[in-house]
């Protein structure tokens, strides 16, 4: 596979997953060879959502291992150094890649570790994210890569200096995937599925002696203990430190509900108010736009407030959707006007000269065909916004360069990829310890930062993971 292809594999994956058709428990089911073998995180998801029967005894008893059993609510120490004898030290609450990097690094540590996910399986929205690729990091200078993250650059900065781009690509590489970089400096697994890297990384964790307990959603403290709600009913677990990665509000369905704003606050820690990230806008389009539901707007350069864009959008059903918008989001939830430049490689000297030349029997829908070599689906949003009939004769070229975008805002904020708000900085110290909690560590998404996709997403999630479990690590250490 080409490197166009690979970067364009992003661009679909990021319009279905907008477009919601995708049933998780089936992703990535069938492996490389076509064979139909589950991996342990599949087998327990499709168990709970499809009740097909176990056929591979191998596979049951390697889910029985990572998919760790409820019995008494305590977690054994496995010999690890602990203020409480068999119980677990160090808590993890949530089963995604930042949660899983912050599992890694305690274990590494020395410290037993227990990780609590809600959901019937971990790292469900990272295997959605296999669905386009699974983009793990962009291959590009430290700077610039920093640069994505804007307002939280500044605090993230030795967090990424230390698990940079190239890093990530170390860390994949450990775990037997071989990679691919796109023209656009995006890095793949050329498996182009999340499964075997996360297959790699359950397996190496539980070598390291890191146990999951799946179904079990943390709904708060009792004193020092942490309280979940489990299918054998209300257990608690009594850790010596506790690492939160709880993720953000979007996408509720593979776990990141917010829920746990409600938790900090009430322990009086100050959050910022959850915000859509990575968001298509709602478009109500009128009926002849309805044949281009699904095609891609390409070569085109979006802008809204300071921000411009070269990337790809989607016309669907709902509006416009994909990469190149959702750059944009942060100027579009501050209702700057979003415009379109659909001819972003020709200067507007061009354009006039070649619409004076036109001649006067070809009409403006087969100039912008024939002379500018618009697609169908460019043509079609060009009328539906500048309200043209397509026989008009008269031209302020300047319009398809500045074309505005008439839409209603955001799309809901669970449809989003992602989110903005969350644990802001102030209220952490420099290891991500809440300064209200004593003990309690917060990574990933659930901290208030934002990013474009593009890799972005996942490799500050990873490096956020593994800078609080070092951090939870060594308060251990501190504290035993």
């Amino acid at each position: 596979m080409g490197a166009q292809s690979l970067d364009a594999v992003e661009f679909t994956g990021q319009f279905r997953l907008g477009q919601g058709r995708m049933h998780l428990f089936m992703a990535d089911l069938v492996q490389q060879d076509g064979g139909s073998t589950l991996a342990p995180f599949e087998f327990w998801d499709q168990m709970v959502q499809a009740s097909a029967p176990v056929r591979d005894r191998a596979v049951a008893e390697r889910a029985d291992r990572i998919a760790v059993r409820h019995d008494e609510g305590k977690v054994a120490s496995g010999g690890a150094k602990g203020k409480r004898a068999g119980m677990a030290q160090a808590l993890v609450i949530g089963g995604g890649p930042a949660g899983l990097m912050a599992a890694e690094e305690m274990a590494n540590a020395g410290h037993s570790v227990v990780v609590a996910e809600a959901k019937p399986s971990v790292a469900r929205k990272f295997l959605m994210a296999g669905k386009s690729g699974l983009n793990l990091t962009k291959d590009e200078q430290f700077e610039t890569l920093l640069g994505s993250y804007g307002e939280a650059a500044t605090w993230l900065r030795p967090m990424i200096a230390e698990f940079n781009a190239s890093d990530v690509q170390t860390w994949a590489l450990g775990l037997g995937q071989e990679l691919f970089t796109g023209s656009t400096g995006r890095v793949f697994p050329t498996s182009m599925k999340a499964s075997p890297l996360l297959r790699a990384w359950l397996e190496r964790l539980v070598e390291a002696g890191v146990q999951i307990r799946t179904r079990w959603r943390w709904v708060g403290w009792d004193g020092d203990q942490a309280v979940f709600d489990t299918d054998d009913g209300r257990k608690n677990l009594y850790p010596d430190v506790i690492v939160l990665a709880l993720g953000g509000a979007s996408w509720s369905r593979l776990g990141s509900d917010g829920a746990w704003a409600s938790v900090l606050t009430g322990k009086g820690v100050p959050l910022t108010s959850f915000a859509p990230a990575n968001s298509a806008i709602s478009v109500e389009w009128s009926p002849h736009m309805q044949p281009h539901f699904g095609a891609a707007l390409k070569s085109v350069r979006w802008r809204a407030g300071e921000i411009e864009s070269r990337g790809e959008a989607a016309v669907s059903a709902k509006g416009l959707e994909g990469g190149g918008l959702y750059s944009l989001t942060p100027a579009l939830r501050d209702r700057e006007p979003l415009f379109v430049d659909l001819v972003p490689d020709l200067d507007a000297d061009t354009l006039r000269s070649r619409f004076a030349s036109k001649n006067s029997k070809t009409t403006l829908s087969q100039w912008l065909k024939k002379s500018l070599h618009l697609s169908p689906q460019k043509v079609a949003l060009f009328h539906e916004m500048s309200k043209r009939d397509g026989q008009t004769q008269s031209l302020d070229v300047s319009v398809i360069k500045h074309l505005q975008i008439k839409h209603s805002g955001l799309r809901p904020m669970n449809e989003a990829i992602s989110t903005a708000g969350g644990v802001p900085r102030a209220a952490l110290n420099e290891g991500l310890m809440l300064t209200a909690c004593p003990g309690v560590f917060c990574a990933g998404e659930m901290l208030d930062w934002e990013a474009p996709t593009g890799g972005y997403l996942l490799t500050a999630c990873l490096a956020t993971g593994r800078w609080a479990g070092r951090a939870a690590a060594h308060w251990l250490d501190q504290c035993g």
